[in-house]
């Protein structure tokens, strides 16, 4: 049994490993704060050690995390005690040294969370609209609408951003 508790323990301690940095980044798209970002990596992993299910390939269990972070998120968004509208404070510049590549990441996290999630995961974790499309439970076509409202969204603010 000592054993099994082990093995188990070094396989979570991989999975983090793998998968914590993107977990966070998804958790801070859709939450803002990185104190709610971080909880809710913590919680997605306390449900991996407690679910322990069994994936086929490294893609399926990283398909389920981000399905449980995400679900977490929204059930976090969903809370009476927080306002709809999430403010960004505290976005990390960490993420990138370039001000330019910074500022479209701060546009992009400004979007609505329905459009800032499929963005997210399209042009910064690089999956497929039908990957998003499993991950988020929406249709195909709903991935690609998102995106292009997403887009529209971030074109009117670049141009706005250009005449100031």
């Amino acid at each position: 049994m000592q054993r099994s508790m082990s093995q188990t323990g070094n396989q979570v301690m991989s999975i983090y490993e793998t998968y914590a940095d993107t977990l966070f980044r998804i958790a801070m798209v859709h939450l803002g704060r990185r104190e709610d970002a971080e909880e809710a990596t913590q919680d997605t992993f306390i449900k991996l050690m407690e679910k322990a299910p069994a994936f086929n390939d490294a893609e399926h269990q990283k398909a389920w995390l981000i399905r449980v972070i995400t679900n977490h998120c929204k059930s976090v968004l969903r809370r009476g005690w927080r306002k709809r509208e999430v403010k960004l404070e505290g976005v990390e510049s960490t993420i990138t040294d370039d001000p330019e590549d910074q500022a479209l990441i701060e546009l992009v996290l400004s979007l609505p969370v329905k459009y800032r999630s499929v963005v997210h995961l399209y042009y910064y974790e690089d999956y497929a609209i039908r990957d998003i499309s499993q991950i988020l439970q929406i249709s195909e076509s709903a991935v690609k609408m998102r995106l292009q409202r997403g887009r529209q969204l971030l074109k009117l603010e670049l141009e706005g951003e250009e005449q100031r």
